[in-house]
């Protein structure tokens, strides 16, 4: 792995990475183990377009008992989108070192038995995105390669190859790799994710259950193009974030995260990310959209990162603060009942030099209204490193405004 990305984990060595979605009458779960969008988006199909659609029947050898063989050459649309980018889809294994053996002794290792000691963690889907001067690159989700020792890709002709990890994104569950290019010959195209129209079609490609089941191909529709989905980061039964996905009802299972969600031009249109798992729940899975994968991975590929402004700060949503605390501790007034606490103060911070202190309860920044730590996110994250904005906050059941210079970093905020 980079040496970039092993400082970057270092830092993020509180984040449990990873998508673990809200409730929604069941778990958004992350997943792991018919227009062609060309400018306007729309395609209008002639006449010669829906004949290509109609079987070629080809008649074989009549037998002795009177019966003949027919066989059906069927190419549509979909088989001809599916054909021009699976051969891009590729199976992401994650790999750790082994912790023991079944023997209960110590095993003599000899200098060349590293890559034995290292086992399947998981698996998921990955694209291939771009090749260049020997060197292709894969995006897939950052939970399918969180806490690898190692990475492998799995081509579709069934070529194992070692994988760098350039950098990862814990916030957008994206990531991407980099791979000899020796065994790469079709490259993804990116669509315009803007340009989705609700009930056009959607085909899914990935590893379902792992790589015995790779590149499976599975067809839907866009059942909704910006679909906010809660999501938990770090496993504390918290909503961290929302993220803004597609929705289809393409089959997706563990295994898919990572692949591609493509149009019926064969355009890669979203990265496979999560679905709702439920026994009530069917056909609801969702997908980071391509024009954010597209932007992210820029990012990851130049600095290993995505680099965000932050305060330097610990928090918690007023909300899970008990009523008696809210009056007696933070001594808020009784009209004040939502906002975020300041439950700690990072030193040399953004925060701490502008003069945030502990129990502060934000309730605004840069002139809009602040009721969680999922819109502070949101709204601190549109902010520029560097840039000076104003914060509103109570203390001791005084509102103030202090103007704080964010500064950039990998804390949470």
């Amino acid at each position: 792995m980079s040496e970039r990305y092993n400082k970057q984990l270092k830092k993020q060595s509180g984040i449990k990475n990873g998508i673990v979605g809200g409730i929604i009458g069941g778990a958004t779960v992350a997943l792991l183990g018919t227009g062609i969008l060309f400018g306007s988006g729309t395609l209008e199909m002639s006449k010669d377009d829906v004949d290509m659609n109609k079987p070629v029947v080809t008649e074989e050898a009549t037998s002795d008992s009177g019966t003949t063989n027919v066989s059906l050459n069927i190419t549509t649309a979909t088989t001809e989108a599916v054909e021009s980018v699976q051969e891009a889809v590729v199976s992401v294994i994650n790999l750790k070192q082994n912790a023991g053996n079944p023997f209960g002794f110590v095993i003599p290792q000899t200098e060349s038995s590293d890559d034995d000691d290292l086992v399947t963690n998981g698996t998921g889907s990955g694209v291939i995105y771009k090749k260049e001067d020997g060197t292709a690159y894969v995006v897939t989700n950052n939970h399918v390669i969180s806490g690898a020792d190692a990475v492998e890709v799995l081509m579709k002709d069934g070529t194992k190859i070692e994988a760098e990890i350039v950098g990862a994104d814990v916030w957008t569950d994206l990531a991407v790799l980099a791979i000899s290019s020796e065994h790469v010959d079709v490259i993804a195209e990116f669509g315009n994710s803007d340009n989705l129209n609700v009930g056009e079609p959607a085909i899914a490609i990935g590893s379902p259950l792992g790589t015995e089941f790779a590149t499976s191909v599975t067809q839907g529709i866009v059942s909704a193009t910006e679909r906010t989905v809660e999501t938990d980061i770090n496993g504390d039964g918290v909503v961290d974030w929302d993220v803004t996905a597609i929705q289809t009802d393409a089959s997706i299972n563990p295994g898919n995260s990572g692949g591609a969600l493509i149009n019926i031009g064969g355009q890669v249109i979203g990265i496979n990310s999560m679905k709702i798992a439920s026994s009530n729940v069917e056909g609801m899975g969702f997908a980071i959209p391509s024009n954010d994968v597209v932007r992210i991975i820029a990012e990851l590929e130049a600095n290993g990162e995505v680099i965000r402004p932050v305060l330097g700060v610990s928090m918690m949503d007023l909300q899970q603060v008990s009523v008696s605390q809210q009056r007696n501790i933070l001594k808020l007034p009784e009209d004040v009942t939502t906002g975020v606490v300041v439950s700690d103060v990072q030193g040399l911070s953004a925060a701490s030099e502008a003069g945030i202190e502990q129990y502060d309860v934000i309730v605004g920044m840069d002139g809009d209204e602040i009721t969680n730590m999922v819109e502070l996110r949101k709204i601190l994250y549109r902010q520029e490193v560097g840039a000076t904005v104003p914060v509103d906050l109570y203390r001791n059941g005084e509102r103030m405004t202090i103007s704080v210079k964010l500064t950039d970093g990998q804390e949470q905020l």
